[in-house]
């Protein structure tokens, strides 16, 4: 008997609820890798529903159609073992499974026992825990289940390994962040080693929402060396030779930069997003600023020219250089681009209001008019042409309400919502360096960034300096520092309290605003679930009393 298992990696991207999608995605590849001689063909956590399906789990139709599916795939079983993840309503109760088919019959099934419920998880919500291991036979090898949250546990496959088993297989909806693949090596190489077991590991890949799951599934030997990786945000089935008595050839990781990582994720999570939910294209307006010129880069890498539009919509305080900055890069992406000034928009909103604003001053008033006379113009086009509108507006905006509701928050989707503005000047630097040409024009990176809602206005009239509001904006928002610690970091008491005072403040536009691609840890969104209506803001210093 050789002493390895041929195993095939479905790393597949399903469609949260479109069962005949995916499970014509899940017979597809037990074709593929019956067709390359595989023992068992691994697929990832959940993927008949596809991850998170969320409350839809509540539904017992849903879950009827969940059984369909698994009767269905069963027949395509045949001379393979498969195993797939599912939600399976048992004895009153769901459970997160792992089903383990083979030749035409359900032979096994694993309930996963650590279920996640922090940052965007909500996994006790819904399902029950396992309280049991699980071991089945694959081509005379004894093989363990795990599925995803078990493997970051230390007592799941410490209690595999007293079955005496030959290998791990791990389901998994593992999604993107900045440095994730790092932290999943690390624990991989530390369970494979300590256990002296090799693992396979399974992810899903695709958009779904605002997270974004990046594949790479990998193969481990037993003494903890990567033997495999699946290429990242590909979907794809990959057949490898799984080692179990020895230690395997093994191969270098992959090395690739945060900018590279990000701007995959971001391209991945805006096709997925429209591809998905049926829209035939996307349009944004383009100011000739840095964030829509990010944004329009993005769209068109995950969507192609052709389904792209942009729309200038100058006013009299917008600069030439960025009219110009505007129309030289739609010419150099190749979309469909026009013109439509807000200025006669603008003077009738004023007009109207002349009665009721005489004798008040100028305020802000009058530049959220502008921002929401060109938040009116994109969301009649996208009525209109059927086209999704992408808002542009990145997090360090969005963490401060730096950023007009019904205006330039317009959107149905913000690719850059948790990509803080230093990030996005680094995107934009990564974006021209990669062979075709400079796509986003130079000046557009080197100039002052601006709202053009006023005359010579700059963003640094309005909040600090941004390498200094993003590190602040990251201690106080991801690392959950307080007031007080981060002043003691070196940062000016008066710039840290207004800026906390400010993310707080500003929740009630979150709450209101388009999804996005979730990059870090804590994103707007799943992660972060603050009260709209809270006095917290008032005692964020000892300093301040």
């Amino acid at each position: 008997m050789s002493q390895h298992l041929t195993v095939s990696i479905a790393q597949l991207n399903p469609i949260v609820g479109n069962f005949r999608h995916n499970t014509q995605l899940v017979i597809d590849a037990i074709h593929h890798a019956k067709e390359e001689g595989a023992d068992v063909v691994v697929f990832p956590e959940l993927v008949i529903t596809g991850y998170p399906p969320e409350d839809l789990l509540f539904r017992p139709a849903f879950l009827a159609q969940v059984e369909r599916a698994l009767d269905e795939i069963v027949t395509a079983t045949q001379g393979i073992t498969a195993i797939i993840g599912a939600p399976l309503m048992r004895d009153n109760q769901l459970f997160n499974m792992a089903c383990i088919l083979q030749n035409g019959q359900s032979i096994a099934e694993y309930a996963k026992q650590h279920l996640p419920n922090y940052r965007v998880f909500d996994e006790k919500r819904y399902f029950t825990a396992g309280e049991r291991s699980v071991v089945v036979d694959i081509a005379g090898y004894s093989v363990g289940l795990l599925i995803c949250e078990d493997i970051w546990m230390r007592e799941p496959i410490a209690a595999l390994a007293k079955e005496n088993i030959d290998a791990v297989i791990v389901l998994n909806a593992s999604p993107f962040r900045l440095n994730k693949t790092n932290e999943r090596l690390t624990m991989l190489t530390q369970r494979a080693s300590d256990h002296h077991l090799p693992i396979v590991y399974v992810n899903l890949v695709g958009g779904q929402d605002e997270l974004v799951f990046d594949g790479e599934s990998l193969l481990i030997d037993q003494q903890g060396q990567l033997l495999f990786q699946a290429p990242t945000f590909e979907a794809g089935v990959f057949t490898q030779k799984l080692p179990l008595s020895t230690a395997g050839t093994a191969c270098a990781v992959r090395v690739v930069s945060d900018e590279a990582c990000i701007y995959q994720a971001l391209v991945q999570g805006v096709k997925d997003y429209v591809h998905k939910n049926g829209f035939p294209g996307v349009m944004l307006g383009l100011s000739g600023g840095i964030d829509s010129a990010l944004t329009l880069a993005i769209a068109v890498d995950a969507l192609g020219a052709e389904n792209v539009e942009a729309i200038m919509m100058p006013f009299k305080y917008t600069a030439d250089i960025s009219i110009e900055d505007a129309a030289k890069q739609a010419v150099k992406l190749g979309v469909k681009y026009r013109e439509i000034s807000i200025e006669p928009i603008f003077d009738r909103f004023m007009s109207a209001l002349s009665a009721e604003f005489a004798g008040l001053e100028r305020d802000v008033t009058e530049e959220n008019i502008q921002a929401r006379s060109r938040g009116v113009l994109l969301m009649a086009m996208s009525n209109k042409l059927g086209k999704m509108l992408l808002a542009t507006g990145n997090k360090s905006e969005m963490s401060v309400g730096y950023a007009t509701l019904y205006g330039d928050m317009a959107g149905g989707f913000a690719p850059l919502k948790d990509v803080f503005k230093t990030i996005v000047y680094d995107l934009s630097r990564y974006r021209n360096s990669l062979g075709d040409g400079e796509i986003i024009p130079d000046r557009v990176i080197t100039r002052p960034p601006s709202a053009e809602l006023a005359p010579d206005q700059k963003d640094e009239d309005s909040l600090p300096p941004y390498d200094i509001l993003d590190e602040v904006l990251r201690l106080f928002i991801e690392e959950f520092h307080s007031v007080d610690d981060i002043v003691a970091q070196g940062f000016d008491f008066d710039t840290v309290h207004r800026v906390a005072n400010l993310v707080l403040l500003s929740e009630y536009k979150r709450r209101q605003s388009a999804p996005g691609v979730r990059i870090t840890k804590r994103a707007f969104g799943k992660d972060r679930r603050y009260p709209i209506t809270s006095h917290y803001r008032y005692h964020l210093s000892e300093q301040a009393k």
